[in-house]
């Protein structure tokens, strides 16, 4: 996590975001398509474990600093309740349907519907959240008037 944090300062948030999204699609969709070939073993497990460190040095720890940065002070608190409870709405959808868009199309096909997730959370990021490394709280709150 210091690993995390500090490159989070160094890098910015909105960088971190984007190459998590995209590194994060990429490696879906390479998932499913070793998943579609039928191969087995060390390619499956080298990407799973690069998807686990991708996510946990970049989406994993920027998400809560992006969070705690874009909404206004007034209305922080709130704001950060609705979207930990977005969050882990999203999350939960992600455990509960796996299994089921998994017999449904099949573990490739799968992966390659949460690589198209990251693609679109990508655009989202890109679109819609600015960069908030080295600005103040105001000078951010100020951005968004």
């Amino acid at each position: 996590m210091p690993v995390a944090l500090g490159t989070v300062e160094r890098w910015g948030r909105r960088r971190l975001m984007l190459l998590g999204c995209a590194s994060l699609a990429l490696i879906y969709l390479l998932l499913g398509g070793c998943y579609l070939a039928g191969w087995q073993s060390w390619p499956l497990l080298l990407l799973v474990v690069l998807a686990i460190a991708c996510y946990a040095m970049t989406i994993a720890p920027v998400t809560w600093v992006a969070l705690s940065e874009i909404f206004p002070n007034e209305a922080r608190g709130a704001c950060m309740a609705v979207a930990t409870t977005a969050l882990w709405a999203a999350c939960f959808l992600l455990t509960y349907t796996f299994p089921l868009i998994n017999s449904a199309m099949g573990t490739g096909m799968t992966f390659w519907v949460y690589g198209a997730i990251c693609a679109a959370g990508y655009v989202f990021i890109f679109r819609c959240l600015p960069e908030t490394s080295g600005k103040s709280l105001e000078e951010i709150e100020k951005a968004w008037r």
